[in-house]
Formats: structure tokens, sequence, C-alpha cells
């Protein structure tokens, strides 16, 4: 074992490690903030509320139905998003004309009520979720064993951002998507169904945060609270990387992840406050974010 710094390696790259670990589902959080708040307008507060109910789903997918962590892995994802679209229909769709306020207001009082009906339900105490057999275990690095799960979601989580981002900003059906919500009147003309882009829109960043939910059952407990946990944090990140921005979002989420993980290694005290201290620091600098278009 060396040191780095008078850091021992194994704490140093551990530390790095969780970092990038929570960069991950921070970037997979904020990505579907964004993907709502850049394509509709709508900051939408429900957001970690969705993200527990995706791990809700997959826990109750496999102690109800005997459905395993990656038939989860497919099914929570697309139930959660037709529970996104189902509230872009009858609730969200009536504030998209309002101030952002209403909008907020909206979707936090959806947060409360969704996690009270999981707290009724199921209590506060965390419900544990096992990782899949193929993922126990670990790998030995040299300087540090990495728990092979860990590095599954990782990995996974940079590819579907990646996948995100391409298919939003290079594709013909992101094209679409973004016109439809800049001037729907003219993509309406052309015979687009306006109203169901916006509502696929919607379900399918809630997917996102579903699909999230699903890979952070294993590591984290699943409890009502788990999205109240994460959500301040990932506005933060979403506000770093600039609002609407899908690879600011991807970018701050990984970059903020190893500055927390790095903080725990040189001064912990710091370390759950160092998001915060960051955005601060950006938005003085760069009040859009550092990503975010100039108004």
């Amino acid at each position: 074992m060396f040191t780095i710094f008078g850091i021992p390696s194994v704490v140093l790259f551990g530390q790095v490690t969780l970092g990038l670990i929570n960069g991950a589902f921070y970037a997979l959080l904020s990505l579907g903030l964004a993907v709502i708040f850049g394509l509709l307008n709508v900051v939408n507060f429900a957001h970690g509320a969705i993200f527990m109910t995706g791990a809700f789903v997959s826990w109750m997918l496999l102690h109800y139905l005997g459905i395993g962590y990656w038939g989860a892995l497919v099914l929570a994802p697309l139930i959660v998003a037709c529970f996104g679209a189902l509230l872009e229909r009858f609730m969200i769709r009536h504030v998209y004309k309002l101030d952002h306020a209403y909008g907020l207001l909206l979707t936090f009082g959806l947060a409360l009520l969704i996690e009270g009906a999981f707290r009724q339900g199921y209590g506060i105490s965390g419900q544990p979720y096992p990782s899949p057999a193929e993922f126990q275990g670990g790998l030995n690095l040299g300087f540090m064993l990495l728990p092979v799960y860990r590095g599954w979601v990782l990995l996974a989580s940079i590819i579907v951002c990646l996948t995100t981002w391409f298919v939003i900003e290079k594709t013909r059906f992101g094209s679409y998507l973004r016109a439809a919500t800049e001037n729907p009147q003219l993509v309406q003309a052309f015979g687009i169904n306006v109203p169901l882009m916006v509502t696929l829109t919607f379900a399918f960043g809630a997917g996102l945060a579903g699909l999230a939910g699903v890979m952070a059952a294993p590591i984290y407990q699943v409890s009502p609270h788990m999205g109240a946990n994460l959500i301040i944090v990932v506005f933060a990140v979403v506000v770093i990387g600039g609002m609407g921005s899908i690879m600011g979002a991807v970018l701050s989420g990984f970059l903020l992840g190893l500055i927390e993980g790095m903080t725990k290694v040189i001064y912990p005290e710091a370390s759950n406050i160092v998001i915060f201290v960051v955005m601060a620091i950006v938005l003085l600098v760069k009040p859009n974010g550092l990503f975010g278009r100039t108004a």
C-alpha cells in the first residue's frame, strides 16, 4: 500500500470510487430533471419521490411476484414511466402556462403524497434488496477492492446518460421533442401530436428516475425517505450544470460526486455542504450554470 499526499491509497481510491458511485446517481437523477425542465420548463420537485417509487416497485416485483433484479431493471422504469405519464396528463399539464412557482408547489405536494403513501404502507424502516448473484463479491484492483455491483452501476449510468444525451441532441426524434416544446403550434401544423410528445417526455424523465431507483435498491435500503435525502443535492447539481442542460447535468453529477468523495478524505466535516458551496460559487461567477445557455 502506498500513500498520496500522506493519504493511504486504499482510503483515497475507495472514497473516489464511492464518490463516483454517488455521482452516478446524481447524474441519472439530474438527467431526468434536466430533461423535464429543459423540454417542458417544469421544476419537478416530485422527482425524488419518483426515484423512490422505482426502488419500491423493484422491491415489490421481487417480494410479491418473484421477479428479480434483471426483470425489475426493465419493468420498474416502464411502470414508473406510465405513472409519470398519468401525473403529467391529469395534473402537471395544467401548470405549463403558469408561473414556475405553481409547478414547484404542485410537484412538492405530489412528492409528499407519494412518500406518505409508501410510509403508511411500509413504515419508515428500510427494506433490504439483494444485488444480483452475477455481481456478488469484488474485484481486487491492487490498490483497492472494488465491489462488482458498484462497478456495474457506474458503467451502466455512463451508458444511459450518454445514450439519453445522444437521443435528445443528435437524433430526429430528439429534434421533434425540442421543437414540440419550443414552438408547439408550428409542430402541430406538421401533423405531430404535441400533447403526446409532451407526455412521453415527462414519462421518459420519470422512467430515468425509476431506473436510478432500481439500481440504487441493492446499495441503499429501500425506504420512503430515500428520495427526499437526494433531491436537494440533485437540484444543486442541476443548477450547477445549468438548468435544462442535458450534458451539464451528466458532467456535473459525476464531477460533484467526485468532489464530495475527495472531501470526505481531506476534510470529512465539510462533505455534507461542499456541493452547496460549489453551487454558491458557480452562481456568483456564472449564474446560468457551467453549461447553461445565456438568456
